[in-house]
């Protein structure tokens, strides 16, 4: 079921000042996709998120749900949320603690009043797929953290919903389980090819299990794309930033190639992957993730955006050392394999692949 926000905005009033929750917000979801939301707190994702299922009422715009408007200013239409067709999980999971697994996954179709025989074989059903199937007499509260997040999911399934909308439902999980829960989460909604708003502002959250994002900032969508366009081929320095670890390096276009531009850098002149520059003498600033530096332990620079430099800090962070390079008075973040043998002080020649050099608009 497609989504599409028109023209929406949002203020509230506080202590006699407006604060701008949604500015104009225009938005396609599409239909059976999982779409993510991301952005720091106070930006305005699960604003437009209680928007979407009925519970905040926007100041304008419109709102529709398939090919039906469920909200518009203009029109002066109200669809109230138990009649748009969704469902939601909320951060809390908000789970019965007075009730058992089958009666709080059965709550809401106990509320439509369907017939006890297909609340009980749409339970099971609904229990069986999120692996819960022999936990329905459980009381609820005697349940593990991943376990409540999967009741709170098959409770918002077994109405059998069009969209199911998702507020940072992992930020409650410790590490381990948030991972675990994560991979659940993205076989489960893509085994129901179902359209699912997922809400974060943990970027690898929304990385890991979208199939499109929407940064947010201020109320405003910075940027739609796919995971991986997101992460590397984002030409705007909020979202770069927000995403992940970067090295910005600022500098002067001084030559454009047939296989890209030419940055002259404190650094060093770079050549970065083809894509459209701004004319010859523009300042720009380059993106590179850590991932596109290769660390040699020769001292001597050899080959194309190889560049001499030191080791100034070395970080285990498990998986991999992050080390802080200083290049003359440039310090550049790169990851390291932990079996390489470096120290603090040491020399080193530094590779950075074009590909991986992105040119941030100004």
């Amino acid at each position: 079921m497609e989504i599409q926000i028109k023209d929406l905005n949002k203020n509230y009033f506080s202590e006699g000042k407006t604060i701008t929750a949604l500015s104009n917000v225009n938005l396609t979801i599409p239909p059976n996709k999982i779409f993510t939301l991301l952005g720091p707190s106070g930006c305005g994702k699960t604003t437009l998120l209680r928007c979407i299922v009925g519970l905040e009422m926007p100041d304008s715009g419109e709102i529709r749900i398939g090919e039906e408007i469920v909200w518009s200013k203009d029109r002066e239409i109200f669809i109230p949320p138990e009649r748009r067709g969704l469902s939601m999980v909320f951060q809390t999971y908000a789970i019965w603690p007075h009730m058992d697994v089958f009666d709080n996954v059965a709550f809401p179709l106990q509320v439509r009043n369907e017939p006890k025989e297909e609340i009980r074989k749409k339970v099971e059903k609904t229990l069986r797929f999120v692996q819960l199937e022999g936990f329905e007499n459980r009381p609820a509260t005697k349940l593990s953290g991943g376990q409540q997040q999967r009741v709170a999911l098959a409770r918002a399934l077994a109405p059998e919903p069009k969209v199911i909308l998702f507020d940072e439902p992992l930020s409650n999980l410790d590490a381990k389980l948030r991972e675990e829960t994560r991979k659940e989460l993205r076989s489960f909604l893509s085994k129901l090819k179902i359209t699912a708003v997922y809400v974060t502002h943990d970027r690898i959250e929304a990385l890991s299990l979208s199939d499109t994002i929407a940064v947010m900032k201020d109320g405003r969508i910075m940027e739609i794309g796919t995971p991986k366009e997101i992460y590397f081929d984002s030409e705007q320095q909020f979202v770069v930033d927000f995403v992940g670890r970067t090295n910005l390096i600022e500098g002067t276009i001084v030559s454009i190639e047939n296989d890209g531009p030419r940055i002259k850098t404190p650094i060093g002149e770079m050549a970065c992957q083809k894509q459209m520059a701004p004319p010859i003498g523009s300042p720009v600033m380059v993106s590179v993730r850590p991932e596109f530096i290769t660390v040699k332990i020769e001292k001597e620079e050899k080959g194309r955006n190889t560049f001499r430099g030191k080791v100034e800090s070395l970080v285990f962070i498990g998986e991999a050392y992050e080390g802080e390079m200083r290049v003359g008075e440039t310090r550049l973040i790169t990851k390291i394999a932990p079996t390489f043998n470096l120290k603090e002080g040491d020399e080193v020649a530094l590779q950075i692949d074009p590909k991986g050099c992105t040119l941030i608009r100004q």
